[in-house]
């Protein structure tokens, strides 16, 4: 049981470190490819749209989990016991 509880914490470490930076990556990296998928033709540009949305909407999804990464820690060492 203890193992489990460490390894939970390892990863909301980790998750609270680099998860913020990756996130607010996406967040851009998703603008800017909406942004220039605006200068494609016709035919690419839903592609490009459909790509940067998913993106964009990765990076937010990103920092729920992270804004909620203690709470599910919490409940998730709380199951076992």
């Amino acid at each position: 049981m203890a193992y489990i509880e460490t390894l939970l914490s390892s990863w909301l470490e980790i998750m609270k470190s680099s998860g913020t930076t990756i996130s607010v990556l996406l967040i851009i990296l998703g603008g800017i490819m909406y942004g220039i998928a605006q200068l494609q033709p016709g035919e690419t540009r839903g592609k490009w749209q459909n790509i940067s949305i998913g993106v964009f909407l990765g990076g937010v999804i990103i920092a729920a989990i992270i804004g909620a990464a203690s709470v599910i820690q919490e409940i998730s060492s709380n199951l076992l016991t």
